[in-house]
């Protein structure tokens, strides 16, 4: 199944299951969650540390790389979808909120292009 196939719930539900299947639970605080979580965003983060930001953009499958990128972002959000089992977050909740308060703080026509807003005190 693909991403226009599958829910939110779906995946929370295929963590869940695997997680009770194994009675990992009890291993599932928060805390732990959290650490295991940045735990994966690192090791996803090594598949990029030693290329350009161009290479970045073009990772080439051949090796298997894109694949490799693949599980360890799966990983990432496999955590991601247990901590919110964990603390009952409804994602789509917390994402739409944060996208509302991301677009109160960075305006569009402030931050088109750029990751900072226009400073006019250097144009002086």
């Amino acid at each position: 199944m693909t991403d226009q196939e599958t829910t939110i719930a779906e995946l929370r539900d295929l963590v869940h299951d695997f997680v009770d299947a194994r009675d990992w639970h009890q291993f599932h605080s928060p805390k732990n969650l959290s650490m295991a979580l940045a735990i994966e965003a690192a090791e996803l983060m090594e598949h990029f540390q030693w290329i350009t930001t161009d290479a970045s953009r073009v990772i080439d499958d051949k090796q298997g790389k894109l694949a490799a990128i693949g599980e360890e972002l799966a990983d990432v959000m496999c955590y991601a979808m247990a901590l919110a089992n964990e603390l009952d977050i409804d994602i789509s909740s917390a994402m739409r909120d944060k996208m509302k308060k991301n677009e109160s703080k960075y305006p569009a026509d402030e931050y088109r292009g750029r990751y900072g807003p226009e400073d006019d005190s250097s144009t002086d």
